[in-house]
């Protein structure tokens, strides 16, 4: 399966394992609640959906690398101990709480999490030492005499053999007590993580038109070549920052991401014509990206409707970003509301109860690393939006404050205006410009399988995009239909 079934897979199993009868027992006794074992290539992202699982189902992650440990930070380390057996005095030697089970313990005290996933990378590339306890904890869920709390899951991940000369193979006795998931490389399932993390463009424009290039593992005569998911995200980041601080970008730069020649030069060439584009995109004007798309050629007219594309999804991220903003504020009024109107408290104790509550959530979550880079914007927006009015608050009232809530309201319907005439500006404009209609007709599948585009136009409407959408799709219907008649007559 792909990385997203995984994910779902994981999350399913989560549900069921921690799913509670009448009587408040488990449904499946934890005796029989397998931990899960995903086995798949590396650089595919099996670290980065467990942060999203932990993020997305509000439950506790540790996680631990396990080719960094020893023994010691498995099972805890011996401590001598007194003890009688039949009348007589003997000293026993047990062990302290593992430092993989204290932090699991950390969490639930930190976070209050009761369910939640101790994740345990490289779980097959053990020191000889580590291995035996391992296996008991993939085995029994215990950590030598000490075991994990109820309700949370081992997940473990490792790499085929094939991958890493490391690797321990599991023996018929262990895959027979974990719940085993191998997961493939799936570029168009990455290509939609890719889009809702920033990747930069120039990277998703040109696995788009050379997908083949997404994932190659080869062996040849001077050693290893391969390019990886990890791999392009991480090139990514450099790329973004370099671009920032204006630094030159380099095929050697390239390489030392992408370790494999061929992809290396065929990214940089196309690199530097992506950037080319991008330059006179950036200042040219609506009429004259038209012009720049009638005159270029096949491979042109993709990449500048890349550009538009990544236009429209940058915007309508600051749109849905803007709305989640609006949204956690509308919650937080709403509930302090609900609480003076049932004289629980006044409203300006409360303000400030739920500001100070907010700041220590937020500092907590960032700490354990469960919050992402954009819910942590917009969750200190809110903070600081309720902070700034505390006077107001005190001067004018809650009114006052309601009033000023709806002007950040309006503020969302214009964002949302905007992208709509841009979205119909962007159609019109591939539209005029080729006239063939192939570029349309593809221009339009972007669009769709571009899933915050498809998000938006699905809950806003776009009557452009479904006019043509149409109109294209009575085309292809009428050429499939005199196809079909030609065939008929030449029998």
């Amino acid at each position: 399966m792909n990385i997203a079934e995984a994910k779902q897979e994981i999350i399913n199993t989560l549900k069921a394992y921690t799913a509670k009868d009448e009587e408040g027992n488990y449904k499946i006794p934890i005796q029989y609640q397998r931990p899960v074992l995903l086995i798949g290539p590396p650089g595919i992202g099996k670290t980065a959906i467990m942060k999203q699982i932990a993020e997305e189902e509000k439950i506790g992650l540790v996680e631990y690398t396990l080719t960094h440990h020893t023994r010691q930070s498995a099972v805890g380390l011996p401590i001598l101990e007194k003890k009688r057996f039949q009348g007589e005095e003997y000293t026993v030697t047990e062990y302290t709480m593992s430092e993989m089970l204290a932090s699991v313990y950390e969490c639930i005290e930190k976070e209050g999490a009761e369910a939640g996933i101790l994740f345990l990378d490289e779980i097959n590339c053990v020191s000889e030492t580590l291995a035996p306890t391992m296996l008991q904890l993939l085995q029994n869920k215990t950590f030598g005499a000490h075991k994990l709390p109820k309700g949370w899951c081992i997940v473990a991940a490792g790499n085929p053999e094939r991958y890493n000369k490391s690797v321990r193979e599991f023996d018929i006795v262990t895959l027979d007590r974990v719940k085993k998931i191998e997961i493939q490389e799936d570029y168009a399932v990455w290509d939609k993580y890719a889009a809702k993390q920033g990747v930069h463009l120039g990277i998703r424009s040109y696995l788009q038109l050379k997908a083949e290039n997404f994932y190659r593992i080869e062996e040849q005569q001077e050693g290893s070549c391969f390019v990886t998911a990890r791999g392009w995200e991480d090139l990514s980041r450099i790329l973004q920052s370099y671009e920032e601080m204006k630094i030159s970008i380099t095929k050697e730069l390239i390489s030392e991401y992408l370790q494999h020649e061929e992809v290396a030069v065929d990214f940089y060439g196309f690199y530097q014509l992506f950037k080319n584009y991008e330059e006179k995109y950036r200042k040219y004007s609506l009429e004259e990206k038209e012009d720049m798309l009638v005159h270029a050629d096949f491979d042109g007219k993709i990449l500048l409707m890349q550009l538009l594309e990544g236009e429209l999804e940058g915007k309508i991220k600051e749109y849905q970003q803007e709305k989640v903003y609006i949204n956690g504020l509308y919650e937080e009024l709403k509930k302090m509301k609900k609480a003076v109107a049932e004289g629980q408290q006044e409203i300006d104790t409360l303000f400030c109860q739920s500001i100070e509550r907010r700041k220590r959530q937020e500092k907590i979550l960032t700490e354990q690393g469960l919050l992402s880079k954009e819910k942590r914007k917009t969750d200190k927006k809110i903070t600081k939006w309720m902070d700034e009015r505390k006077w107001m608050l005190k001067e004018s009232g809650f009114s006052a404050v309601k009033e000023d809530f709806y002007r950040e309201t309006l503020k969302l319907k214009r964002e949302e205006e905007q992208i709509q005439g841009l979205l119909d500006e962007e159609i019109g404009a591939v539209k005029k410009s080729c006239k063939a209609g192939q570029e349309l007709s593809l221009f339009l599948s972007m669009l769709s399988r571009n899933e915050r585009i498809a998000a938006f136009i699905a809950e806003h409407g776009c009557e452009s995009y479904l006019k043509e959408s149409r109109r294209l799709l009575t085309q292809e219907r009428e050429a499939v239909l005199k196809e079909e008649i030609q065939a008929f007559q030449i029998k």
